[in-house]
């Protein structure tokens, strides 16, 4: 059973892997985030696994978008498990998969279910509104 301490250490680990992805802050990465850790996304043209991992998933999103916005809105957290509501704003301005950067803002919202295992994220499943990306970007008729 997890005790209310680590649930709340859980919580502000969740909420502070933004704030590391945003910044491409390996230390914290790599102090926080298991060698064994699986980001659960089918979207991606890669696997993200472990530290180096996001780090990946971090020069591929922060080479597309700009003036980047994690703006945390809601988190519950019970045993090793936090969600965490968030909305993700930016600006398109580089290349997306197979789309020129189109120099449009977007705000959209997403939720992220992280698992946590001896006090690192073990896996995290994202939920995020891509058809509202494209939409809003012009890649697809609103």
């Amino acid at each position: 059973m997890t005790d209310r301490t680590d649930i709340e250490a859980n919580r502000q680990r969740a909420k502070d892997y933004f704030k590391a992805f945003a910044t491409k802050d390996r230390d914290w990465l790599e102090q926080n985030v298991a060698a064994s850790y699986v980001r659960r996304d089918t979207t991606l043209p890669f696997p993200v696994e472990g530290p180096d991992g996001v780090l990946q998933l971090g020069e591929l999103l922060l080479g597309a978008f700009s003036e980047i916005e994690l703006d945390i809105q809601d988190t519950v957290a019970e045993g090793d498990k936090v969600l965490v509501r968030l909305q993700f704003r930016g600006v398109h301005s580089g290349p997306f998969g197979p789309h020129e950067a189109t120099g449009k803002r977007f705000d959209v919202a997403v939720l992220d279910l992280f698992r946590m295992q001896d006090g690192k994220i073990a896996e995290q499943w994202p939920a995020i509104d891509n058809l509202g990306l494209q939409q809003q970007l012009g890649l697809l008729p609103g």
